[in-house]
């Protein structure tokens, strides 16, 4: 099989000879921005979406991305194109650039954009039809005044933390507490509750802006059920009817059980279940298409 290509700076190389400098400052720094999209069925699902909230975190960081958002998409479906990917994963990254062993990013001439493009199953396996196992971490969440979870940086560490001690208690994901002790997110992923009838998710000042957070939220909303952003706590998750969890390569999961606590009847709950199917139904006919 021929290897992928991947994208760096208007060049596509094989993923063997894909490299940077060491002195890149996303390497050295983890100063720079990313995104996750996914394709599905020839078709880039929420592409400028995506795309709008990259050049956001790259503007609250003060990097100029060296391309227009029409070239960006031109180049991420081009990517594609070479690679013959009808459904796919793909990780547009923006770094800093070439700098020296110093922190100021004055230092560093011109950005290095990268997008690497992969086919993609399903993130979670059998576990949709299962749940998965969630844990809370002792790690919080990004401060709102340092470091934001609204900004999707190559600074992941806070999130690899948790995913870490998440995988040291034996759970499939994570769920991040804030330092005021409100939910905030999973490592990877927002998170909803369900509890009679109603649908809650915390506001997204101590959580990403997630894309799939906000096709979800549309779904609730044309299907008449009652939603309501709110600050939640350990006591709602624990006594939820239901909990999902929403992202790119998430997708819609179930969750059934938090912190040893059976979620509902341990099952993934029919309005989970609904919205999944709704979710599917979208993301199949929905999208920039790859091969017009």
């Amino acid at each position: 099989m021929d290897e992928l290509l991947v994208y760096i700076n208007g060049e596509f190389v094989p993923e063997s000879q894909a490299k940077i400098s060491v002195f890149d400052h996303g390497f050295l720094y983890g100063d720079g921005v990313f995104e996750g999209i996914r394709a599905y069925n020839g078709k880039v699902f929420k592409l400028y979406e995506h795309l709008d909230r990259l050049y956001d975190c790259a503007k609250v960081i003060d990097l100029k991305i060296p391309l227009t958002k029409e070239e960006f998409a031109e180049a991420i479906l081009e990517t594609l194109r070479r690679n013959k990917l009808r459904d796919a994963y793909i990780r547009p990254i923006v770094t800093r650039g070439v700098g020296d062993l110093g922190l100021d990013p004055r230092n560093c001439s011109k950005p290095t954009v990268i997008i690497i493009t992969k086919p993609w199953g399903k993130l979670y396996g059998d576990l949709y039809e299962k749940g998965l196992k969630a844990v809370t971490v002792t790690v919080r969440r990004n401060a709102i005044d340092s470091l934001p979870p609204n900004l999707k940086s190559l600074n992941y560490l806070n999130n690899i933390l948790a995913k870490i001690e998440a995988n040291a208690k034996g759970g499939d994901e994570a769920i991040f507490l804030d330092h005021n002790g409100y939910v905030s997110e999973g490592s990877g992923d927002n998170i909803f509750i369900v509890k009679n009838g109603e649908i809650l998710t915390p506001p997204t000042l101590n959580n990403l802006r997630g894309i799939t957070r906000a096709v979800v939220i549309e779904i609730i909303k044309d299907l008449g059920i009652p939603f309501k952003e709110t600050n939640i706590g350990l006591f709602d998750l624990y006594t939820a009817d239901e909990v999902f969890v929403t992202g790119t390569a998430a997708e819609i999961a179930p969750v059934t059980m938090i912190d040893g606590r059976v979620i509902g009847d341990g099952k993934p709950g029919k309005i989970t279940k609904m919205l999944m199917k709704k979710f599917s139904e979208i993301t199949e006919k929905e999208g920039v298409e790859i091969y017009p």
